[in-house]
């Protein structure tokens, strides 16, 4: 079969057509490593790091000035609403200058000397180096600020990078590039490829010449990428989970329900920290599943670039299938359904909320990656914890209660790399720490984080002068 000249993407919501990148197989995998490891051999040629904070800085403002083209374009492809999609490119102007600051602000470090007779009259220092050619794989819920947060630290780093974004989502990726050498940087120094085939971005990340391998996408693919990376070549996988909420019997409901709505149905619950699991104390738990249900059908589900749009598309029309499959199991054994349920379309699925579904469905253990959220009745609140971490995924949590010490008990008894207090369990900024644990990832994401894995400290010892 012979390759296709372009990749065609189409809207999640009616299925329109609105652009094409395109189409990269093995030769431009092998021309693009090539390119990008010479880039890295080559001292001589590395970018300064005055060059990298000119060029950054100058994508930030560029990005400003398409700010709402690059919004709607984003909304096009990839069904966030656009209201939200105005929110993620304000993010990732916001991300691009923080690689700024980093590069002004992280320095190495003095290594301590003159400690005994071994260490005397030497002095020793660090300084970061990039960790070689970076290949970043992206996912399609966040089309540009997820490729931001895997490009532009690279760039920060003075790394060489290859970015493959998401099938179905590649003109952010691809129009982020275009600013970037806008903005002044050579060319080679950031490749985007749209791949014809999985096997091909699975070569690309196995190669030796591959330093640093940014992943962001499901844990099958994660997993199976690590497993095939060359001996030396770090990495950092970022997964999903089914993150787990618990509501105390004191939480302040109006404030519970807003937000686990906004944490649940956000994108379509297309996030990887999306709320899935709700355990609400029994004496207020059929409560919240209505109010929460309440909230839910009073949300407008519909095109993405249509004012007042809350919810829009699932990514493709066989995820309504998917995700109206793991209902009706669930209420098939035996959970009741409190509201939604019905696919709106071929590619628009209600906010749902499911209560009491049984402990062995798929909704209560595996990621749902769409609008459903699962309330379960407790009793005693080290048991809501037990059922919490009862998966082997854990990335964020969150607590409602109006007691501090309920807060940290559940700070301390809650698997998870962050626990949010009156919060949902989506809730980010950009620099701080964003890592999934056990199948939910490897290492730390966030731009400062990221910025760190993607250098080597190299140290100097002499004599002292």
């Amino acid at each position: 079969m012979s390759q296709p000249a372009a990749i065609e993407v189409r809207s999640p919501y009616d299925g329109a057509p609105v652009g094409s990148v395109p189409c990269s197989g093995p030769e431009a995998v092998e021309r693009a490593l090539g390119t990008a490891y010479r880039l890295f051999r080559d001292r001589a040629g590395w970018l300064s790091p005055a060059r990298r904070i000119e060029i950054l800085t100058a994508t930030a403002a560029l990005m400003e000035r398409d700010a709402e083209a690059l919004a709607v374009q984003a909304a096009r492809e990839g069904g966030k609403p656009l209201t939200d999609s105005r929110v993620e490119v304000a993010r990732a102007i916001d991300g691009v200058r923080t690689c700024c600051e980093l590069l002004r602000g992280e320095a190495g470090r003095v290594v301590p000397m003159n400690l005994n007779a071994a260490s005397a009259d030497r002095v020793a220092f660090t300084q970061a180096e990039p960790i070689g050619v970076v290949v970043a794989i992206s996912a399609f819920n966040h089309p540009l600020n997820l490729i931001v947060h895997q490009v532009a630290p690279a760039i920060a780093a003075g790394c060489p990078v290859v970015v493959k974004p998401a099938s179905a989502t590649p003109l952010s990726c691809f129009g982020f590039v275009a600013l970037l050498r806008e903005a002044g940087l050579p060319e080679d120094w950031c490749q985007a490829l749209a791949l014809e085939s999985d096997e091909l971005a699975g070569r690309l990340a196995a190669d030796p010449r591959v330093g640093f391998l940014s992943f962001i996408g499901s844990a099958r693919v994660g997993w199976s990428l690590r497993a095939k990376l060359a001996p030396g070549a770090r990495c950092a996988l970022e997964h999903g989970g089914a993150a787990p909420v618990i509501v105390a019997a004191d939480a302040d409901l109006d404030l519970t329900v807003g937000a686990l709505a906004r944490g649940g149905f956000y994108h379509a619950g297309q996030v990887c920290v999306s709320v899935q699991r709700v355990f609400v104390h029994v004496s207020i738990a059929e409560e919240l599943a209505k109010r929460l249900a309440g909230c839910a059908g009073a949300l407008k589900v519909g095109d993405p670039l249509s004012p007042g749009t809350e919810v829009g598309p699932l990514i493709r029309a066989g995820e309504v299938e998917r995700v109206h499959a793991w209902v009706g199991e669930a209420v098939a054994g035996g959970g009741a359904l409190v509201g939604g349920g019905q696919p709106l379309s071929e590619t628009c699925y209600p906010p749902t909320v499911v209560f009491e579904p049984p402990a062995d469905c798929r909704l209560s253990r595996e990621e749902v990656f769409g609008p459903v959220v699962a309330v379960y009745g407790y009793h005693d609140i080290e048991d809501a914890f037990a059922r919490a971490n009862a998966l082997p995924w854990a990335f964020q949590a969150a607590v409602f209660t109006r007691d501090y010490a309920t807060a940290m008990r559940a700070y301390r008894g809650l698997d998870a790399s962050a626990v949010m207090l009156n919060d949902h369990t989506a809730f980010r900024v950009d620099w701080m720490p964003f890592a999934g644990l056990r199948r939910s990832g490897l290492g730390v994401g966030g731009i400062p984080y990221t910025f760190h894995e993607m250098r080597v400290e190299k140290m100097f010892v002499g004599p002292m002068p």
